[in-house]
């Protein structure tokens, strides 16, 4: 048997039953996946999203989608890693999470946890370094000779924080404005990579603007509702946009007079439709590379623990207020 953190119900965070400790077996490794000893764990919006709308009909549902740990054991036909190796992943929505002493995942969604890390600091880069990696190079096709301007709003944040070390590192020509409202966030996103940091309280346009006065030529954008006048405005004819949000109700016809291009980035979109797709396998080894020769930083800013329906509770709450800089992991059983 196994502890794991889960819930039955769609309920707020302060109730104490909307996440629950339980005792369930240990899944059989079977194909491609792993089975992996979790050490460490992340909380992200997804996670919040997930508890609150995923149906249940009753059943128990693991969270988790960032996670650091041990190959317990490799399935028969595994060949990327061996039982004794320290990885990091997002997995799969389609799966149990990694709020579970064990979980299987697939190696193809798995690196190699970054030498220099330890395990909570690990735990706290897969889900936003694929966002902010896919963001990069699928969505913008960005390469090193790339030059002109993006905003990344909600600099500060998880994958913000990646998204400005990544954008720094492949395109040194690229200027890098973020949004930020706290004296504290606006340094934090100062010293991931920011060019420039602007308030996006009040007149976001013009706020950009007053750094940018050409306009820009990339957005990448959490927080789209309310947003999209000020986008349109300050975007060159044939801007782009890349969305992680779920706006509702969403009217893109401000974007048409300029030519603008929208794009949605979900890092699952692989897991869920490209099962045999190794690029998650092959960016986070990228990242891992990166990180033990000082490219980029774990963006961990808050340690809690041990793994427990009291600790994520505490985690939840605080993604639901928006307003962590970073990365929220907990730790230990």
């Amino acid at each position: 048997m196994m502890r794991v953190v889960g819930f039955r119900e769609n309920l707020p965070v302060d109730d104490p039953s909307c996440l629950i400790d339980v005792e369930v077996p240990v899944p059989r490794v079977t194909g491609r996946d792993l089975l992996i000893r979790v050490q460490a764990v992340s909380v992200n919006p997804v996670d919040v999203k997930m508890r609150m709308r995923r149906e249940t009909h009753g059943e128990l549902q693991i969270l988790g989608y960032d996670a650091a740990g041990i190959v317990e054991a490799a399935g028969p036909e595994a060949g990327l890693f061996r039982t004794g190796d320290e990885v990091y992943y997002a997995g799969s929505i389609a799966r149990p999470g990694s709020n579970a002493q064990f979980q299987l995942v697939d190696e193809r969604l798995v690196g190699r946890k970054p030498y220099i890390l330890d395990w909570a600091e690990a735990a706290a880069m897969p889900l936003t370094s694929i966002t902010a990696w896919e963001t990069v190079h699928d969505k913008f096709r960005l390469s090193k000779d790339s030059g002109g301007t993006m905003l990344v709003v909600g600099a500060a944040g998880g994958v913000g924080s990646m998204l400005l070390q990544l954008a720094r590192r492949h395109c040194p020509d690229l200027m890098l404005v973020g949004t930020a409202s706290r004296p504290e966030s606006r340094e934090w996103a100062a010293e991931m990579g920011a060019h420039h940091v602007v308030d996006h309280r009040g007149d976001l346009a013009a706020a950009v603007r007053a750094v940018a006065p050409d306009g820009v030529d990339y957005v990448f954008s959490p927080f789209s509702a309310g947003n999209l006048e000020a986008y349109a405005e300050m975007l060159k004819p044939g801007g782009e946009i890349t969305a992680i949000d779920d706006p509702e109700g969403l009217d893109v016809t401000v974007l048409k007079s300029k030519s603008l291009t929208w794009h949605w980035e979900f890092m699952f979109t692989r897991p869920l439709y490209a099962p045999h797709d190794t690029a998650h396998h092959d960016l986070l080894n990228v990242v891992a590379e990166m990180v033990d020769g000082q490219q980029v930083r774990s963006t961990l800013t808050r340690r809690l623990g041990p793994i427990s329906a009291a600790s994520m509770r505490e985690a939840h709450a605080m993604a639901e207020r928006s307003a962590a800089i970073g990365k929220i992991v907990i730790e230990g059983w």
